[in-house]
């Protein structure tokens, strides 16, 4: 858990270079409103990491204390207990963990990386740390093992050796076992790496030596001999003993496994290949793949269990990954949905040289963990408690709510419970160790999460932990081509079509409302009944834009003030499109697609599970051949029963009570006649018909070769529209047209050459000053290509998940930001849009991508049966305020300073009766602020790329500015609530992590904590209340964080212990015969054998030794807030303890000093007390 030392930004410091652009106005409102958030309320701290460990490498298990680690690929170390019971730790080298060591029952761990270092971490603490590194110099580490209660550590290297390290002081012993010691003249080559190190069960003194070639040594420690020597023609994988030390078997890379005596070194005992095909005429089994580990645990009361990964025939094809368990004559083969990394028996005892009784295999896949009930009839697998399904399909957008309505989360659970597998096994979850957290959050919390496959997953994240609650399936209402020859052509992208965009979602009233990447928008609405939907209702929407090109103007971030448009009667039906019905023609009379949506919805009755379920269906459609534009942001609204989406050719308003479209608006023409962007017209389209290639390489999602096809469009259009009479396949009369004039020129003049000098001269300038602009265009779009193809760094397992460019229109808005004018951003509010208000009206607020905030007026009837019977009325308001860079969020503010809450309605049964809905039916509306004249009564906050501003409403005077960053931009910004106030969060492209004071927009926190390094951050990473945030750190994992100085404080109380006191089993009896006749395991003095006196010192270039910060300096460093005062005092404490002890020694070898010359200076007195001066 890492800690950040914060650079607090003094109270009342204020961006002189941002004043506030009126003075006089912002100082009357700082005096009239005032502020308590100070920095003093703001630390930034992770808290903890959910999900599946990113790419696993090793894995281990603590038998007594029953805690899993595992190690993954980028250094990673991730434990768990019981469920509820995690913990995430990091490497700093970032290296790959190749194994894991517990120190059984010890509360310590050892990790050997693959930069030839190990380390030991202290457990013993709720965030673990390391005591201890030792990196080795000139050998490369292939193969750890730690004997149970041992602490003498074998290392194995690349070389053939052994080396021997003293985990407690982390120390390398002299005692050597050299590779050419070891096999003598039994190979005329090098044995190649160490792959195996153990110690035989019943004599410690016993060590079992396995070689990559083949070669098996049994070496005897205190002789520092070899006793046997096995030899094998196939090269080994793993070693495993029979518990009574007398057999051992190996695995090989031709698929078979090879037990052998002993005391038999000659050849093996049995020769076996578990998935080999066995010929009839006794020859030997064809060679199947290798066998990567093999386990032997034995049972009391049956016969021996004999488990094995890999092994399997060469003619197996595309056949998954398996797990084979051979018990007694019965051979289970129990296949995995992805690769296996590692596998672990888990057994009753400790012991090795006991009976194991094993009771469950613990399977570490690729992508998923497993844990198989041995004890079981069929061998089922055990529910996992953990949240390790995020990746389930990978998540393409993310959203945070806390301090949620209480009644949500059992509202939840209680449907999503229904929809969990059957089959399980009936045992409890054998990974238990750990206690949980004492500390607790008073709010609820809860992630929902997008995926790719068109899922939505809700999650409950209360009080540190991650459970998933409801699982909701949109690709239901689609119907799904049975193959791909059966895919239509007018989808826009090629896989993953139903992929979530966008997500919308009101807590009270539980409407939901998703947009997909195939430009379609879903209405949900929560029912606890099962419903049969005959017909799902459909909504198809046609946006076009006429324009093109936008041109900011010069002064971007000036205020402009309120106008009238075109579209300021209150009810615009009649000059607005309405939806258009469902067309079984793909094609217009001219040939180019038209009114089709990208995806089809299902004509057979849809059930539908008590939970989510579907109220409307909205699609963009095709236009004139062009694919719909990728929806840009999305908002609902349940007390006004209206749903809003944007994208690049404009918005529209869609009321989902009465399934109708209300306003279709393009972004052209939400200004009127006084637009402050300067657009060019589309230059005119030659008819043509495009391919099927062509068509689905027009894909909604800006990935990066959309970035190339851009530039290289934009190059191409504009060089059409200039010369486009040179064109001779257009027609002559879209030829000649001019893009600004509706007369059309002979046909014969449609060459430059055919022109008089004048004309030529002025086309050359034209075509000059057009290149100039296409150079820019183009530099600009190829620099932002460097740019990202700069922060992305997946692999190529990510690419598809790179694809998906936004989760919302917060997320890269600066990145792939297109030169039209976007929808980036709605709020619906009851606000004082317009200078003349007096009183608050229904209102929706929407930011545009050139930074223009602008505000729609909405009449909606007051009762319910006018509800449903009239129209909502609309009327354009004007734009409020303009900010640089792209508007990204927007809230209310009351007189008072403080958050306006969002106008919803209370949740009720969709399906219940008419008198039933009418009684539990309810809005909660916010406080109707009434305006005297010339005062103001309402903020508006709004934040965008650069900036933020607080506007008075309805004076619409700028109060405060604040310019955020002027080198990067910001990816996403919430306002959000916290426990002392009200603030301004934001997460910045160069990684800073920012709060600002509201009103004042003062500066509260600035830490540089996440650079962008890959778009997954950009696109997942949301604030939510009381100081909380996270992001997708890797494809499979969640990282929380929180900035509230409140939880950073009391979160080692919340967080669980790892460790917990536990005695340690007794050891198997060795009965009175084997007492009496020595049969029993014989023990051995390792401190006696590897110790200094006895073996010397190690050379000082093979390791070096470096202190860990787990120690006492790390333990001061680590504490903090109440419980770190706490942790600090007790450290003293201890430190005074141990300085009064070493006083105290010292007092009392000074004393046994002082004894001691007193008492020769008494023998010498007695010596010559009797003696004469002469006889001395």
């Amino acid at each position: 858990m890492k800690k950040f030392n914060i650079r607090k930004v003094l109270d009342g410091l204020t961006a002189v270079s941002s004043s506030a652009s009126s003075p006089q106005t912002g100082n009357r409102e700082n005096d009239i409103i005032p502020e308590t958030l100070q920095s003093e309320h703001f630390q930034l701290c992770k808290t903890l990491r959910h999900g599946f460990p990113y790419q696993p490498s090793s894995m281990a298990f603590d038998p007594v204390q029953k805690i899993l680690a595992i190690g993954t690929q980028n250094g990673a170390l991730r434990l768990f207990g019981r469920a509820g019971v995690e913990c995430y730790c990091q490497h700093e080298s970032a290296s790959a963990v190749i194994q894991l060591q517990f120190l059984v029952n010890e509360g310590a761990l050892v990790s050997a990386l693959a930069d030839d270092s190990i380390h030991l971490w202290n457990l013993r603490q709720k965030l673990p740390a390391i005591l201890h590194s030792l990196k080795f110099n000139r050998e490369r580490i292939t193969f750890c093992h730690l004997p149970f209660q041992s602490k003498w550590l074998y290392v194995g290297t690349e070389r053939g050796n052994i080396h021997i390290v003293n985990v407690e002081s982390f120390t390398l012993s002299g005692y050597v076992i050299m590779w050419n010691k070891a096999i003598e003249l039994s190979s005329k080559t090098h044995p190649g790496p160490v792959v195996h190190i153990s110690d035989n069960p019943m004599d410690e003194g016993k060590l079992l030596i396995g070689f990559e070639c083949g070669i098996v040594v049994l070496w005897d420690l205190k002789s520092k001999k070899a006793d046997y020597r096995y030899n094998y023609d196939e090269a080994i994988h793993s070693v495993a003993w029979h518990h009574e030390g007398k057999q051992f078997v190996c695995s090989h890379s031709d698929g078979t496994l090879t037990t052998w005596n002993v005391r038999v070194p000659a050849k093996p005992a049995q020769i076996i290949t578990p998935h080999g095909k066995q010929p009839k005429d006794g020859k030997k089994p064809e060679p199947c793949k290798p066998i990567l580990k093999v386990e032997y645990k034995t049972t009391r009361a049956g016969d021996p269990f004999m488990i094995l990964s890999g092994g399997l025939s060469y003619d197996t094809v595309g056949r998954r990954a398996c797990l084979t368990v051979m018990h007694g004559k019965s051979t289970a083969v129990l296949e995995m949905d992805y690769p296996i990394v590692d596998f672990l028996t888990l057994c009753e005892t400790p012991y090795p040289n006991d009976f194991q009784e094993p009771y469950s295999v613990v399977v570490l896949l690729e992508k998923d963990l497993v844990v198989i009930d041995l004890a079981q009839i069929g061998y089922p697998i055990f529910e996992n408690p953990y949240p390790l399904s995020i990746h389930e399909s990978p998540v393409t957008c993310c959203e945070y709510f806390a301090d949620c309505p209480a009644e949500v989360i059992p509202a939840l659970y209680s449907v999503g419970s229904r929809q969990k597998r059957q089959g399980f096994s009936k045992k409890e979850w054998p990974i238990s160790g750990g206690n949980w957290g004492q500390g607790t959050l008073s709010f609820t919390e809860i992630i929902i999460t997008g995926h790719a496959d068109g899922s939505i997953k809700f999650w409950d994240a209360s009080a540190l932990m991650l459970q998933v609650l409801y699982k909701l399936k949109t690709a239901k209402v689609f119907e799904k081509p049975r193959c791909k020859e059966e895919k239509s052509s007018t989808d826009i992208v090629d896989e993953d079509p139903f992929a979530i965009q966008i997500l919308s979602w009101c807590p009270e009233s539980r409407v939901l409302c998703v947009a997909g990447v195939s430009a379609h928008v879903i209405v949900y609405r929560f029912s606890k009944q099962e419903v049969t939907t005959e017909v799902v209702q459909l909504l198809e929407v046609r946006m076009q834009c006429e324009l093109n090109e936008v041109e900011s103007p010069e002064d971007g971030g000036e205020q402009v003030s309120a106008v009238s448009t075109p579209g300021t009667s209150s009810s615009p039906l009649s000059s607005l499109p309405q939806s258009h019905p469902s067309t079984s023609s793909n094609n217009s009379s001219d040939g180019l697609r038209d009114n089709v949506p990208c995806l089809k919805v299902r004509s057979s009755p849809l059930k539908q599970s008590p939970g989510y379920q579907v109220e409307l269906v909205i699609q963009l459609v095709w236009v004139s051949g062009e694919p719909p534009q990728p929806i840009t942001s999305l908002a609902v609204n349940s007390a006004y029963g209206l749903v809003v989406l944007g994208n690049g050719n404009g918005l529209a308003v869609v009321d989902y009570l009465q399934k109708t479209l209300l306003l279709n608006v393009s972004t052209a023409e939400l200004y009127g006649s006084t637009d402050p962007h300067h657009r060019q017209p589309r230059s005119p389209r030659k008819t043509r018909h495009p391919s099927a290639d062509t068509l689905h390489k027009k894909s909604c999602m800006s990935g990066l070769s959309n970035f190339y096809s851009e530039s290289v469009k934009k190059l191409r259009s504009s060089y059409i529209s200039l010369c486009d009479g040179n064109d001779s396949s257009a027609a002559p009369e879209e030829r000649c047209k001019s893009p600004t004039s509706d007369s059309v020129a002979p046909v014969g003049s449609g060459s430059p050459c055919n022109f008089d000098e004048d004309s030529k001269q002025n086309f050359l300038d034209k075509v000059k000053s057009k290149s100039r602009l296409i150079s820019k265009t183009v530099v600009n779009d190829f620099a932002k290509i460097s740019r990202k193809i700069s922060m992305i760094g997946d692999q190529k397992d990510d690419a598809r998940d790179s694809s998906f460019s936004r989760s919302r229109s917060s997320s890269v808005t600066s990145i792939d930001r297109e030169s039209r004018e976007v929808i980036s951003s709605f709020l619906f509010c009851d606000s004082l849009s317009k200078k003349s208000e007096m009183m608050a009206v229904p209102s929706l607020w929407f930011g545009t991508s050139l930074g223009s905030m602008l505000a729609i007026a909405l009449t909606v009837p007051s009762t319910t049966e006018q509800r449903m019977q009239q129209p909502v009325g609309i009327a354009f308001c004007g734009c409020v305020v303009r900010l640089k860079g792209a508007i990204l969020r927007m809230a209310q503010l009351d007189a008072c300073g403080a958050l306006l809450p969002h106008v919803c309605e209370s949740w009720y049964e969709p399906n219940a009766p008419e008198e039933e809905r009418e009684r539990t039916r309810k809005r909660r509306p916010t406080s109707p602020p009434s305006s005297q004249e010339n005062q103001d009564c309402q903020y508006a906050v709004v934040c965008s790329e650069k900036q933020a501003k607080v506007v008075a409403l309805p004076s619409q005077n700028c109060i405060y500015e604040h310019n955020i960053t002027e080198t990067s931009f910001v990816l996403r910004a919430d306002v959000v609530m916290m426990t002392a106030g009200v603030c301004i969060a934001c997460f910045c492209a160069n990684g800073h992590i920012m709060t600002l004071s509201l009103p004042s927009l003062r500066p509260l926190l600035d830490i540089n904590y996440l650079p962008l390094t890959d778009m997954r951050i950009a696109r997942t990473f949301c604030f939510s209340n009381q100081g909380q945030a996270l992001y997708l750190t890797s494809p499979t994992e969640i990282q929380r964080l929180t900035y509230s100085q409140e939880t950073c404080d009391n979160l080692q109380e919340m967080l669980g212990e790892l460790f917990t006191p536990v005695e340690t089993p007794e050891a198997p009896n060795r009965g009175f015969f084997k007492g009496l006749f020595g049969g029993g395991a014989q023990s051995l003095d390792r401190e006696d054998l590897f110790g200094e006196l006895t073996a010397g010192k190690a050379s000082r270039s093979l390791a070096q030794h470096i202190p860990g910060p787990g120690g006492m300096e790390g333990m001061k460093g680590a504490a903090s807030g109440v419980v770190g005062e706490l942790a600090r005092a007790r450290i003293a404490l201890d430190e005074r303890g141990q300085k009064l002890g070493e006083l105290d020694e010292r007092t009392a070898a000074m004393m046994a000093s002082a004894d001691s010359f007193s008492k020769r200076a008494h023998d010498m007195m007695l010596k010559y007390k009797d003696k004469k001066w002469y006889q001395l």
